[in-house]
């Protein structure tokens, strides 16, 4: 082999920022089984190349039968340019492709938590291939909004989950459904957040249906709800598009559990909420007007206030409230108002006997009180007043 050799890797260095040396070392270990599976009485062989001129030698150990010494002989075989040339060429192919899949690799996991965009390329029962330009990333099923589908050249928005070192290079696991899609969203729509005067505390999704957010100011002179919400609803817009109607609450967040909790129960109007710290729960009390309204359609507004705040709560009408304990009790078995949700993620507990409230905890895990029936739904109010919108 020629000196050309040697100046090609180094050019394939400064294009693909591949290190030569790795390369070289690569190419006299294969170029090393290659000559012992053609020589096989050759375990003390080595393969040496040449930095300067590109010429590969093999030497092996030999002992001097007059003087008894061991030293290095050169063995190069006359045909070896060949074998050499071929093995070069296998090598420096596949420390290629390896090195462009680690640069890959190290890209994208820098943008684990940040959001992507990418084209549709197919799409099935159990997941969906996004081409991001230079690898194509997974959308698994779970992942996925319901209702939403995924056509061919459909440009989207995802949020990178993990990515995962394989065989056939990089994996890279996507979502729609995850709480930081919503939170890149907004860093994306609103410059607020972006400069640090807003911040966002909290998030509670339940994909393609609806979310809340939990915002607070580091500026007296910045109202987070209204940086958030944008003029006439401009930037929550933007977002509720993107997500495909979903619809976006957005309440002001508080170090006080109880106002917290007030808030997250929006658009119901709370009149009482009493935190009990010891048992991580506040009891809600809201007109008797509102407690559709606060529970939400199959309890979904108090189900995400409660993933939202991270606290179980207990949800009152003003009249059941004050009929006191011992008449609340004596009603287990009449229709009950009271719904009591749960941040935590476990297994619903389902009716209780004895209060007749019920306990959720999650999306899907879903119980209907006895006695709310069929609720009416919520209305519609402006986006720029109450931080909520209802499109979609």
């Amino acid at each position: 082999m020629n000196h050309d050799w040697l100046e090609a890797l180094r050019q394939i260095e400064r294009e693909k920022g591949i290190d030569a040396e790795l390369i070289i070392q690569a190419l006299e270990a294969a170029l090393l089984s290659a000559y012992k599976k053609n020589y096989p009485h050759s375990e003390d062989a080595r393969v040496e190349v040449n930095r300067e001129t590109g010429s590969i030698h093999v030497f092996a150990r030999r002992e001097d039968e007059e003087t008894g010494e061991v030293r290095d002989v050169e063995v190069t075989p006359r045909d070896f340019g060949r074998i050499a040339a071929q093995t070069a060429k296998q090598v420096i192919l596949q420390r290629i492709r390896e090195a462009e899949r680690d640069l890959v690799y190290e890209e994208y996991q820098e943008k684990v938590g940040d959001i992507v965009t990418g084209i549709v390329q197919q799409s099935e029962q159990r997941y969906t291939l996004v081409d991001l330009g230079k690898v194509e990333a997974l959308l698994p099923h779970s992942e996925q909004m319901p209702g939403e589908r995924y056509r061919h050249g459909m440009r989207i928005k995802v949020y990178v989950v993990e990515v995962r070192r394989s065989s056939k290079g990089p994996q890279i696991i996507v979502s729609r459904t995850h709480p930081g899609l919503l939170k890149r969203l907004f860093e994306m729509e609103v410059p607020e957040i972006a400069d640090g005067y807003v911040e966002i505390k909290a998030v509670a999704r339940e994909p393609g249906h609806r979310s809340k957010i939990a915002v607070m100011s580091n500026d007296r002179n910045v109202d987070p709800v209204g940086a958030c919400v944008g003029a006439r609803g401009s930037r929550v817009r933007t977002v509720v598009n993107e997500l495909r109607g979903e619809k976006v609450d957005i309440v002001p967040w508080s170090p006080k559990p109880e106002e917290f909790v007030a808030h997250a129960l929006s658009p119901a109007t709370v009149k009482k909420v009493i935190y009990h710290p010891e048992e991580q729960m506040c009891e809600v009390i809201v007109p008797d007007s509102q407690l559709s309204l606060a529970i939400g359609r199959e309890g979904q507004n108090a189900r995400l206030a409660a993933k939202l705040t991270g606290w179980r709560i207990d949800i009152r009408s003003e009249s059941q409230a004050g009929e006191g304990e011992e008449a609340f009790v004596a009603q287990a078995g009449k229709p009950s108002e009271a719904w009591r949700a749960s941040g935590a993620e476990e297994e619903s507990e389902g009716p209780e006997e004895t209060t007749g409230s019920v306990e959720s905890s999650g999306p899907g895990q879903t119980t209907e009180p006895a006695g709310v029936g069929e609720e009416p739904a919520e209305p519609a109010t402006e986006a720029g007043d109450s931080g909520t919108t209802e499109e979609g």
